[in-house]
């Protein structure tokens, strides 16, 4: 007489269930606003406006806190925006505040990382007409021109620093300290008299555009 062994398995079982399949979650970015077709203009900082946005991290011990990094591509002209955490809304809502005073010429689009912080870029681009384009998964460093932004913050924002003592005042000191180094790559020009120069050539084109 054959045993049937299956029956001393834990569920009394000759064929193992399948495994429930797991939904398919909706993608949280939109391919057509993928950093491919973010045009060579762009790409290769011959036009003014457009930025680039990151996350500067600490030590996790010393809790959430984290400083958004937005970067204009052209100038490198830096915001630096201090957050409690990284919950998107309240991450691209201070990104909004910050920009959304300036023309549109000199907020066309900003290229993300594909982070949880940035899933919220519908209601950014919504609110204020800022194109948003993201890197491919898992290579932020195709946003460069932040990550060596971010380099150069990290003489003033080291990972063991405890953000959460620092003030908005404090962050604009350190914009401040950055914006006005000038820069081989600019002529060695500020940042900030790079952004005002181009702030300037964009609003007087603007106002007298050329006959066709």
């Amino acid at each position: 007489m054959d045993q049937e062994l299956w029956w001393y398995l834990p569920e009394h079982r000759k064929a193992r269930r399948p495994r429930s399949v797991r939904k398919r979650q909706a993608p949280k970015f939109d391919r057509d606003v993928s950093i491919l077709f973010r045009p060579d203009d762009v790409a290769h900082h011959r036009q003014f406006g457009h930025w680039e946005a990151d996350l500067i991290l600490f030590k996790q011990k010393l809790g959430q806190s984290n400083v958004t990094s937005l970067v204009e591509r052209v100038s490198r002209f830096t915001v630096l925006l201090k957050n409690p955490n990284k919950r998107s809304k309240p991450v691209m809502g201070k990104i909004m505040k910050a920009i959304r005073d300036l023309p549109h010429l000199a907020r066309k689009s900003i290229t993300f990382d594909r982070g949880t912080e940035f899933v919220s870029w519908p209601h950014l681009q919504a609110e204020i007409g800022a194109q948003t384009w993201f890197c491919d998964p898992s290579i932020p460093w195709q946003k460069g021109t932040v990550e060596n932004t971010n380099w150069r913050l990290r003489r003033w924002l080291p990972r063991k620093h405890d953000i959460r003592r620092y003030t908005d005042h404090d962050m604009r000191v350190i914009c401040d300290r950055l914006n006005n180094t000038p820069r081989k790559c600019l002529g060695w020009k500020t940042p900030a008299e790079f952004f005002r120069e181009k702030m300037m050539e964009e609003m007087g084109q603007a106002a007298h555009p050329r006959r066709q």
